[in-house]
């Protein structure tokens, strides 16, 4: 029997690795911009982490971990998701104490057992940023900006901010009563989820994806016509720092979260062009979390994006590193001469790429070819006593004549537009 990888956990082959590693060096360069530092946790945890966190009526934790015992007869779960773990950090190794204001982001897979769909795998992987400490809508506001600036720097303009307030433990209570008098109106044309949430977590009902439920909901009560002053006047905050750094966004009332411990300000970034599995990043408040979990009373927000779906935003876009030059060689005698030569390029930071098999020359430009090389030079006896040669600039077939030296040929090589290492 064939070996494969199990269901629901993929390879990222090198012909898609281009695109992560775009998507990984654009998060480190605007985050880190923002302040940001990274921070690096197990991706295993205790179950009782994600109980009390993520909260043990969820989907996440009543059907999607992957827990098990360990040898230790410990009960332990491959992280669902980021947000707990760092959080858990930033408790056990006192990081508030080294600064009020922690702004931490992370990278790395998470594992839930889910059916994998578009986008959607059992292991996959995440970016995340949280800043904890601080309750002023201002620093929501940041966070919004620098998600958005995330976005354009990939190139993407197409998702779109939604924002939401999901209230506070104060005034979320009365509104959930509310709801769930409506909800029981309309109980038979809610699916099988949804009349099971009704219980623990009714304002799922909201986001649900069933056209059943989209309709029978349709009416539904706002959590905005029922927050409480102070939850008004934070979202008001926030609307109006977005409002002053024309940052675009629009209000989606029936926008809720999976996770228990949201409050407040939540948010996703969606888009229209992965079918009915539009958010490709979200997130939210988390201002009782640090509590909850055994840390002091600070509050925090953050967010998290998933890597595989914001790369097949980008699928139809090459990121492939090509060589800046293909050394061709007319026979055995120069190898030697082009190998040097081309060990004094790689260490000056020219990409560089020449033929390992002895092939016809013939073959040796089929090769450049392929490797999208942005220059080729042939070369013979004669370039090797004159120490000069012909390079041809593949996309147009320019030649230009320069010596066989790392100096002159970086010369060009720079001068073409690539940003290569001073």
């Amino acid at each position: 029997m064939a070996l494969t990888a199990i269901k629901g956990f993929n390879d990222i082959l090198p012909v898609e690795a281009g695109r992560w590693q775009h998507i990984e060096q654009a998060a480190r360069r605007v985050f880190e911009l923002n302040g940001f530092s990274e921070i690096r946790v197990p991706i295993m945890e205790k179950t009782e982490l994600f109980c009390r966190s993520i909260g043990d009526t969820t989907d996440i934790v009543e059907k999607e971990m992957y827990s098990f015992t360990d040898k230790g007869e410990n009960s332990v779960t491959l992280r669902p998701e980021g947000t707990a773990g760092v959080m858990r950090a930033l408790i056990e190794h006192k990081l508030y104490a080294l600064d009020p204001v922690a702004r931490l982001f992370y990278l790395g897979p998470m594992f839930r057992y889910e059916r994998p769909q578009k986008g959607r795998y059992r292991q996959f992987h995440q970016i995340g940023a949280e800043i904890t400490g601080v309750h002023d809508p201002l620093v929501d506001a940041q966070l919004l900006n620098m998600l958005v600036q995330f976005f354009r720097e990939i190139g993407l303009d197409e998702p779109q901010l939604q924002v939401n307030s999901l209230g506070c433990p104060e005034c979320r209570p009365a509104y959930r009563k509310v709801l769930v008098c409506f909800l029981e109106q309309r109980l038979e044309a809610l699916c099988e989820d949804c009349r099971r949430r009704m219980a623990t977590n009714p304002l799922r009902a909201l986001d649900c994806k069933v056209p059943g439920c989209i309709e029978a909901t349709v009416g539904a009560p706002s959590m905005l016509d029922n927050l409480c002053q102070g939850c008004a006047d934070h979202f008001a905050g926030v609307r109006r720092y977005l409002d002053a750094t024309a940052t675009p966004y629009s209000v989606n009332t029936r926008m809720v979260r999976g996770l228990d411990y949201y409050t407040r300000t939540t948010f996703e970034m969606v888009t229209g062009l992965l079918g009915s599995q539009s958010a490709v990043a979200a997130g939210g408040r988390y201002d009782g979390l640090i509590a909850q979990l055994g840390g002091p009373a600070i509050p925090g927000i953050g967010f998290a994006m998933g890597v595989e779906r914001v790369a097949l935003l980008l699928a139809d876009q090459d990121f492939s590193d090509h060589p800046e030059l293909f050394i061709a060689t007319m026979g055995a005698s120069e190898r030697l001469f082009a190998f040097r030569l081309m060990h004094e390029l790689l260490q000056t930071g020219v990409r560089t790429e020449m033929d390992y098999e002895g092939k016809s020359l013939k073959s040796q430009m089929r090769r450049a070819d392929k490797l999208g090389a942005r220059y080729s030079v042939v070369i013979g006896e004669n370039e090797v006593a004159s120490g000069r040669a012909v390079f041809k600039r593949m996309a147009n077939g320019e030649q230009i004549d320069a010596l066989l030296t790392v100096a002159e040929i970086r010369g060009f090589v720079c001068r073409s537009g690539n940003d290569l290492p001073a």
